[in-house]
C-alpha cells in the first residue's frame, strides 16, 4: 500500500469519527435527574393547589351564612380553579383538596383529587373558578374514601343542594353543599353533581414524600408543615364543631 493510498484511508476514516460526533451530539441526552425533576414538580403543583385553597377559605370565611353551614360540616372538598363551562355538559375539571374534621373536631391535612365536570344544564359562558363541597355527614366523606372514581349525586345516595338556591337555615338539609363563586353557574338549578372524581396518588404522594392512602392523612400517618395556613384557615372559618 502505498502512501497516496494510506492517506486517502486516515482521511476517510477521520471524516467518519467526525460524523460519529455530530450524531452523538445531536441526541438529547437524559439528565440521571430527570426522576427527581417530575416528583419536584408534582410536589411544587400540589404546594400551589394548597396555597390557592387557603384563598378560597378565606373567601369562603367573609360569605354571609357560610360560616353557619361550614360549624358543623364534617368535610370540605375544595377545587380552587376548575376550567370553562359549557351548556349542558360541564366544567373541564380541575384539582380537589379533601379535608375531613376529625372526631375530636380537629382537621386533617389535604388530600389531592382530580375532578370530571360539573353537570346539568349549566349556563353558557359561565367561566371557572372556585368550587367548593361542603360535606355535612359520614355518608359524604365516606364516598371519598370507599371509591377510586365516583360521582357526587343522587345515584350515590347523596342529596346535593345548590348553595344559591338555599334560604337562611337549611345549609344541614343536603348530604353535600356546592358553593361556586360563579355568579349563575348553576342558573336556577335546585339540585347540581360532580362527576368522574379521582384519587390523585400522585399529588399525594409527592406532597407528602412517601407513598399513602386518603385514610392514611385523615388518620394523622402523615404530615407536612405547608398545610397549617389551610388547615388554620379552616378552623377560624368554620370554627369549633358543635
Amino acid at each position: 500500500m502505498n502512501s497516496k493510498h494510506k492517506k486517502r484511508i486516515n482521511l476517510i476514516f477521520y471524516a467518519l469519527l467526525a460524523q460519529a460526533a455530530l450524531v452523538h451530539a445531536a441526541v438529547p441526552v437524559q439528565a440521571p435527574g430527570d426522576t427527581t425533576s417530575t416528583a419536584a414538580k408534582q410536589e411544587a403543583r400540589a404546594t400551589g393547589h394548597v396555597n390557592d385553597a387557603v384563598a378560597v377559605v378565606r373567601k369562603l370565611n367573609g360569605v354571609e351564612r357560610m360560616q353557619g353551614a361550614l360549624k358543623n360540616a364534617r368535610g370540605v372538598f375544595i377545587v380552587p380553579s376548575y376550567g370553562r363551562a359549557a351548556v349542558g355538559v360541564g366544567a373541564a375539571g380541575g384539582t380537589g383538596l379533601l379535608l375531613v374534621r376529625r372526631p375530636d373536631g380537629t382537621w386533617s391535612d389535604p388530600v389531592f383529587y382530580n375532578t370530571g365536570g360539573l353537570s346539568i344544564g349549566l349556563q353558557a359562558g359561565a367561566e371557572g373558578g372556585n368550587l367548593v363541597l361542603i360535606l355535612n355527614n359520614e355518608k359524604a366523606v365516606n364516598e371519598f374514601l370507599k371509591k377510586n372514581n365516583f360521582s357526587i349525586n343522587a345515584k350515590a345516595g347523596l342529596t346535593v343542594v345548590n348553595w344559591n338556591r338555599m334560604v337562611q337555615g337549611t345549609a344541614g338539609t343536603g348530604d353535600v353543599v356546592v358553593w361556586s363563586d360563579t355568579k349563575g353557574l348553576f342558573g336556577d338549578l335546585v339540585t347540581v353533581e360532580v362527576n368522574n372524581i379521582r384519587f390523585n396518588e400522585k399529588a399525594t404522594n409527592a406532597y407528602y414524600h412517601r407513598a399513602l392512602s386518603a385514610s392514611d392523612v385523615i388518620n394523622r400517618k402523615t404530615s407536612n408543615a405547608q398545610a397549617a395556613p389551610l388547615v388554620d384557615a379552616m378552623v377560624a372559618a368554620a370554627g369549633p364543631a358543635q
